[in-house]
Protein backbone atom coordinates (compact mmCIF):
# COMPACT_ATOMS: atom_id res chain seq x y z
CA UNK A 1 0.00 0.00 0.00
CA UNK A 2 1.43 3.35 -1.34
CA UNK A 3 1.51 5.97 1.82
CA UNK A 4 1.32 9.97 0.75
CA UNK A 5 4.08 11.47 1.68
CA UNK A 6 4.21 14.22 4.61
CA UNK A 7 3.40 17.17 3.43
CA UNK A 8 2.17 20.50 5.91
CA UNK A 9 -0.79 20.97 4.25
CA UNK A 10 -3.78 18.17 2.85
CA UNK A 11 -6.21 17.78 0.22
CA UNK A 12 -9.59 19.43 0.70
CA UNK A 13 -7.80 22.09 3.02
CA UNK A 14 -8.50 25.50 2.62
CA UNK A 15 -5.25 27.88 2.70
CA UNK A 16 -4.52 31.24 1.83
CA UNK A 17 -1.94 32.37 -0.79
CA UNK A 18 -0.78 35.94 -0.47
CA UNK A 19 -2.12 38.46 -3.07
CA UNK A 20 -4.10 35.47 -4.57
CA UNK A 21 -6.30 34.53 -1.75
CA UNK A 22 -8.16 31.51 -0.40
CA UNK A 23 -7.69 28.47 -2.37
CA UNK A 24 -8.64 24.96 -1.95
CA UNK A 25 -5.94 22.28 -1.99
CA UNK A 26 -7.45 19.62 -5.10
CA UNK A 27 -4.96 17.20 -5.28
CA UNK A 28 -0.97 16.62 -4.31
CA UNK A 29 1.28 15.11 -7.21
CA UNK A 30 4.13 14.02 -7.80
CA UNK A 31 5.42 15.94 -11.22
CA UNK A 32 8.65 15.67 -12.80
CA UNK A 33 9.48 19.26 -13.80
CA UNK A 34 13.51 19.80 -15.63
CA UNK A 35 13.92 15.71 -15.02
CA UNK A 36 13.42 16.33 -10.80
CA UNK A 37 10.92 14.67 -9.51
CA UNK A 38 8.84 16.55 -7.13
CA UNK A 39 5.79 16.79 -4.95
CA UNK A 40 3.22 19.78 -6.16
CA UNK A 41 0.09 20.66 -4.34
CA UNK A 42 -2.86 21.58 -6.91
CA UNK A 43 -4.83 24.69 -5.73
CA UNK A 44 -7.87 25.93 -7.02
CA UNK A 45 -7.65 29.67 -6.45
CA UNK A 46 -11.83 31.02 -5.59
CA UNK A 47 -10.97 34.59 -6.32
CA UNK A 48 -9.66 34.41 -9.67
CA UNK A 49 -11.22 30.86 -10.94
CA UNK A 50 -7.85 29.78 -11.71
CA UNK A 51 -6.13 26.06 -10.69
CA UNK A 52 -2.77 26.51 -9.78
CA UNK A 53 0.28 23.94 -9.00
CA UNK A 54 2.52 24.77 -6.42
CA UNK A 55 6.21 22.81 -5.67
CA UNK A 56 5.28 21.42 -1.77
CA UNK A 57 8.96 22.50 -1.16
CA UNK A 58 8.23 26.00 -2.16
CA UNK A 59 5.15 26.89 -0.19
CA UNK A 60 6.37 28.40 2.71
CA UNK A 61 8.60 30.59 0.86
CA UNK A 62 5.46 31.45 -1.27
CA UNK A 63 3.68 32.75 1.97
CA UNK A 64 1.35 30.03 1.47
CA UNK A 65 -0.44 29.31 4.97
CA UNK A 66 -3.22 27.81 6.27
CA UNK A 67 -6.62 30.04 6.94
CA UNK A 68 -6.36 31.81 10.29
CA UNK A 69 -8.17 30.49 13.00
CA UNK A 70 -11.76 32.20 14.12
CA UNK A 71 -9.90 34.56 16.94
CA UNK A 72 -7.66 35.73 15.04
CA UNK A 73 -10.30 36.72 12.18
CA UNK A 74 -12.21 38.86 14.46
CA UNK A 75 -9.38 40.54 15.41
CA UNK A 76 -8.32 41.38 11.54
CA UNK A 77 -12.15 42.82 11.40
CA UNK A 78 -12.31 44.30 15.24
CA UNK A 79 -8.48 45.97 14.34
CA UNK A 80 -9.92 47.81 10.72
CA UNK A 81 -11.82 50.00 13.46
CA UNK A 82 -9.14 50.97 15.67
CA UNK A 83 -7.28 54.36 15.47
CA UNK A 84 -4.20 54.12 13.41
CA UNK A 85 -1.09 56.23 12.50
CA UNK A 86 -1.37 58.55 8.92
CA UNK A 87 0.53 56.84 6.05
CA UNK A 88 2.64 59.15 4.12
CA UNK A 89 1.04 61.01 1.88
CA UNK A 90 3.90 60.42 -1.34
CA UNK A 91 1.32 57.99 -3.21
CA UNK A 92 3.98 55.51 -4.49
CA UNK A 93 5.97 55.40 -1.01
CA UNK A 94 2.22 54.50 0.47
CA UNK A 95 2.01 52.00 -2.36
CA UNK A 96 5.48 50.35 -1.63
CA UNK A 97 4.43 49.80 2.32
CA UNK A 98 1.57 48.32 1.30
CA UNK A 99 2.15 46.54 -1.57
CA UNK A 100 5.06 44.89 1.00
CA UNK A 101 2.11 44.34 3.92
CA UNK A 102 -0.21 42.13 1.38
CA UNK A 103 3.27 40.38 -0.10
CA UNK A 104 4.02 39.43 3.65
CA UNK A 105 -0.18 38.02 3.88
CA UNK A 106 -0.65 38.09 7.76
CA UNK A 107 -4.50 39.00 7.95
CA UNK A 108 -3.43 41.54 10.14
CA UNK A 109 -1.29 42.81 7.27
CA UNK A 110 -4.17 42.84 4.99
CA UNK A 111 -6.39 44.55 7.37
CA UNK A 112 -4.27 47.63 8.08
CA UNK A 113 -3.89 48.04 3.97
CA UNK A 114 -7.16 47.81 3.53
CA UNK A 115 -7.64 50.34 6.50
CA UNK A 116 -5.58 52.67 5.47
CA UNK A 117 -6.23 52.88 2.26
CA UNK A 118 -10.11 53.69 2.97
CA UNK A 119 -8.94 56.18 5.37
CA UNK A 120 -6.74 58.09 2.92
CA UNK A 121 -9.58 57.43 -0.04
CA UNK A 122 -12.00 59.69 2.06
CA UNK A 123 -9.14 62.43 2.27
CA UNK A 124 -7.81 62.01 -1.43
CA UNK A 125 -9.21 59.61 -4.32
CA UNK A 126 -6.71 57.05 -4.54
CA UNK A 127 -4.42 56.50 -7.95
CA UNK A 128 -5.57 53.86 -9.92
CA UNK A 129 -2.65 51.43 -8.76
CA UNK A 130 -3.94 51.98 -4.86
CA UNK A 131 -7.59 51.95 -5.96
CA UNK A 132 -6.55 48.16 -7.39
CA UNK A 133 -4.62 47.45 -4.41
CA UNK A 134 -7.12 48.38 -2.00
CA UNK A 135 -9.37 46.60 -3.89
CA UNK A 136 -7.26 43.52 -4.08
CA UNK A 137 -6.70 43.72 -0.18
CA UNK A 138 -10.58 44.29 0.65
CA UNK A 139 -11.19 41.24 -1.36
CA UNK A 140 -8.41 38.94 0.50
CA UNK A 141 -9.42 40.15 3.79
CA UNK A 142 -13.52 39.30 3.19
CA UNK A 143 -12.12 35.77 1.76
CA UNK A 144 -10.03 34.46 4.52
CA UNK A 145 -12.66 36.26 7.12
CA UNK A 146 -15.58 34.50 5.63
CA UNK A 147 -14.13 30.91 5.15
CA UNK A 148 -12.54 31.48 8.92
CA UNK A 149 -15.85 32.80 10.73
CA UNK A 150 -17.93 30.43 8.35
CA UNK A 151 -19.92 33.36 7.31
CA UNK A 152 -20.94 34.30 3.75
CA UNK A 153 -18.61 36.87 2.17
CA UNK A 154 -21.86 39.64 1.41
CA UNK A 155 -21.98 39.63 5.64
CA UNK A 156 -18.35 39.95 6.29
CA UNK A 157 -18.50 42.89 3.41
CA UNK A 158 -20.96 44.64 5.22
CA UNK A 159 -19.13 43.99 8.77
CA UNK A 160 -16.06 45.35 7.40
CA UNK A 161 -17.41 48.08 5.89
CA UNK A 162 -19.00 48.95 9.17
CA UNK A 163 -16.34 48.93 11.43
CA UNK A 164 -14.33 51.30 8.36
CA UNK A 165 -16.99 53.74 8.51
CA UNK A 166 -17.43 53.70 12.55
Amino acid sequence: MNTPPATEFSVKQRIVYPSQGVGLITDIVEKTHKDVPGLYYIIYLDFSDMTVMVPVQKAAELGIRALVPKDEAERALAFIGEEYAPIPSDWKLRYQMNLDLLKKGSVLDIASVVRSLYHRSKVKELPILERKLYDSALNLLQDEVSYSLDKPKEEIAELIRARLEA
